[in-house]
């Protein structure tokens, strides 16, 4: 019992720490959410050159945009008119790092960590921009003024209101990230207190085969840019170097498995092989770099840093306030949906002005975060027939209406976009 007690408390401190800079962070992304849309994203990424690739990887920085999310958005670019070389700059970017990882970086791994992770996501983003810019001189570009627009771009423009605001940045985004911040969470509280510092330090203490390791461990991961931070402190808990946990922020988020599966349909073999190369050589650089840096100017960064909390039980009060909101909003993104239902009548099976033999119930497999969503209704509405398209993240499925639908299109729609589907009832 005491060890049990001994693990939920180092992962509410863990959570109590990361709180506030989550929250803050939170806030800030939905800021930006309000003020930056996709939509005018692409109307400034199109034409060759590398100034597109340079406002790509600037935009992407700090846009709360996951491995997985950040694929939606960028096949939108690219139908859009935008180069093939800004859309893999935004790619490499993006997942790298968000204001709220920023945010949460700088407070749980210092201001030279909080610094040194944006910069290298800049740098790895322009440099595979760059690449995928120069392989690409031969292809046509469609200018993106010319381009045709998706059905339903013009949501992606949303209301520029605070209830928007806190929208996004306290129910929408932290539903996205909720999964795999959690299990970040308990795995750093695990690794505290089961685990004796240094553990690891041989094998993970610094150096090219560290970065290594670290590389392939964290490239098939999906794990997001703020969800990652736990996960690398418990790296450095075990031995890594602070470097070796910079190479873990940078090729955990910046792909996975399906991210990698799906940038080979949507962009082809060349820019898939530009996409990882960036990740796997631009992390392990950006690794040694930082522990050099480290060396050279005497920052003190090893696993005491890491487990700083353990020295601040004193805020234990402070502390558990923190974690207890962090946890409510986290638990409310996920199941406040539910929660409103119960106040509500129970939800009709079918869609306003639709009767149940004119509904088709799909299962998708695959969505991962409200972008996926969202990318799933844009390509739904576009198909022959459909009049409303809801789509839940949180059940896998969607509910199509309208009137002559092919279900075969529909499936087909939702397949283009890198997602299973396969009709599961027509009610009736």
């Amino acid at each position: 019992m005491s060890t049990l007690m001994h693990i939920l408390n180092e992962i509410r401190v863990v959570a109590g720490q990361m709180s506030p800079y989550l929250l803050f962070g939170f806030l800030a992304a939905g800021v930006l959410h309000v003020l930056v849309s996709p939509a005018w994203m692409r109307r400034h990424l199109g034409g060759r050159g590398l100034l597109p690739v340079l406002k790509s990887v600037v935009m992407g920085v700090p846009l709360p945009l996951c491995s997985c999310g950040v694929i939606a958005v960028t096949a939108s670019m690219r139908k859009q008119g935008a180069g093939r070389g800004a859309t893999t700059g935004f790619l490499l970017a993006t997942p790298q790092s968000s204001v709220n990882s920023i945010v949460a970086t700088w407070g749980m791994m210092g201001p030279a960590l909080g610094v040194f992770r944006p910069v290298m996501a800049l740098i790895t983003g322009f440099l595979g921009g760059a690449l995928a810019t120069f392989i690409d001189k031969k292809r046509p570009v469609t200018p993106v003024a010319d381009a045709p627009c998706d059905v339903g771009c013009e949501e992606e423009t949303p209301e520029r209101s605070v209830r928007e605001v806190l929208r996004y940045g306290l129910v929408t985004l932290p539903r996205d990230i909720a999964k795999p911040l959690i299990v970040g969470v308990i795995v750093a509280g695990l690794i505290a207190a089961l685990t004796p510092p240094d553990l690891l330090a041989p094998y993970i203490g610094g150096g090219i085969l560290s970065m290594l390791i670290m590389t392939v461990i964290g490239m098939p991961l999906y794990v997001c840019a703020t969800a990652s931070i736990p996960v690398a402190l418990s790296f450095m808990h075990l031995g890594a170097s602070p470097g070796a946990a910079l190479v873990f922020l940078i090729a955990g988020p910046a792909t996975n498995a399906a991210t990698i599966a799906t940038v080979w349909k949507m962009m082809g073999k060349g820019t898939t092989a530009i996409y990882l190369g960036t990740v796997f050589v631009g992390a392990i650089i950006s690794g040694l770099l930082f522990d050099a840096f480290s060396s050279y100017v005497g920052l003190v960064m090893d696993h005491h840093v890491a487990h700083a909390h353990e020295h601040h039980n004193a805020q234990g009060l402070t502390n558990m306030l923190w974690a207890a909101l962090l946890a409510a909003v986290v638990l409310y993104s996920m199941y406040g949906h539910r929660l409103r239902a119960l106040f509500q009548h129970k939800g009709e099976t079918t869609m306003p002005g639709q009767h149940a033999d004119e509904n088709i119930k799909l299962t998708i497999r695959g969505m991962t975060c409200s972008h996926c969503a969202n990318a799933v209704s844009r390509a739904l509405r576009t198909v022959s027939g459909v009049e409303h398209a809801e789509v839940m993240l949180e059940d896998g499925q969607a509910i199509v209406a309208g009137d002559n639908i092919r279900t075969d299109d529909l499936v087909a729609a939702i397949t283009e976009l890198g997602y299973e589907a396969a009709a599961n009832q027509q009610p009736g």
